[in-house]
């Protein structure tokens, strides 16, 4: 019998959010053959400082297309209103019914306490959608899962209620062309959204060649933050390679979904080291 290739799925807020902070564990996963599926809970409708409703929702379900198309990853959109996202039964449901039939080995969400209500309402209907797997009597209509997936929460700086804890770093040097391409095919938020909200976009090139070298610049910038706040781990994990390293992913393994043990990461994650 054949083994299934391990299935990957990051569950994002918004349309960018699997790339923003998971990108290179997910181009290594499907360069090492294994299966990979973005999924935006909410449609991206009020991410722009000028374009909104449903032109700006159309727009950006493109660029998720072409951002997916970079490392071969399935891709959807759900269809929230951007910013009206709530931790409701309905939200549960739809989560749990995406678990049971794509059956990811590995989900990635944000963390519980994340500065946007959206991203904080998704986290919580994963966490409760992980144990919900495993009981029969919910949705029945959709083969149960005797146990549930391994979950792990995507990286953010915020220290309350608890800080980042780096159970899981993965050194994406190799992919990083792939990053910044698929950050590119999100040209609305990383080249107009993002630098509005950051108060920056005088800084944006309007020759494409020259944006998106702005943009390598600004993701080395960001990747090389996060490696130096968690450089202790690095150096842990990697040994003396991972004092110069810049370009880490990390992750928080949730107690909520199943254990990453020994096994289940040099299984799924054979490029983490």
């Amino acid at each position: 019998m054949t083994t299934p290739a391990p299935r990957l799925l990051v569950l994002g807020a918004h349309p960018d959010d699997a790339e923003y902070r998971a990108a290179g564990l997910a181009s290594l996963w499907s360069r090492a053959g294994g299966d990979v599926r973005f999924v935006s809970a909410t449609n991206g409708d009020a991410g722009h400082p000028t374009e909104f409703g449903a032109a700006l929702a159309a727009r950006r379900a493109t660029e998720a297309a072409a951002s997916a198309s970079v490392i071969g990853a399935e891709h959807a959109i759900w269809d929230h209103a951007d910013g009206f996202l709530v931790p409701d039964l309905a939200l549960r449901e739809q989560v749990l019914a995406e678990l049971r039939r794509w059956r990811p080995d590995l989900v990635l969400t944000h963390r519980l306490d994340d500065y946007h209500p959206d991203h904080r309402a998704l986290a919580h209907a994963v966490r409760d959608a992980a144990y919900l797997v495993t009981v029969p009597a919910l949705l029945p209509e959709l083969p149960v899962q005797r146990r549930p997936p391994v979950v792990a929460y995507l990286a953010d700086e915020f220290e309350r209620p608890a800080p980042l804890r780096a159970d899981l770093l993965v050194d994406v040097s190799e992919v990083f062309d792939d990053i910044v391409a698929m950050l590119d095919a999100h040209a609305s938020q990383f080249y107009q959204w993002l630098p509005f909200n950051q108060c920056i976009e005088d800084q944006v090139p309007r020759d494409a060649d020259a944006r998106r070298d702005w943009l390598r610049a600004q993701t080395l910038e960001r990747y090389a933050a996060l490696a130096d706040r968690h450089r202790e781990d690095i150096v842990a994990n990697f040994g003396v390679d991972g004092i110069e390293m810049q370009r880490v992913e990390v992750f928080e393994i949730s107690e909520y979904g199943a254990p990453l043990t020994t096994e289940a990461c040099a299984r799924l994650l054979p490029f983490a080291g």
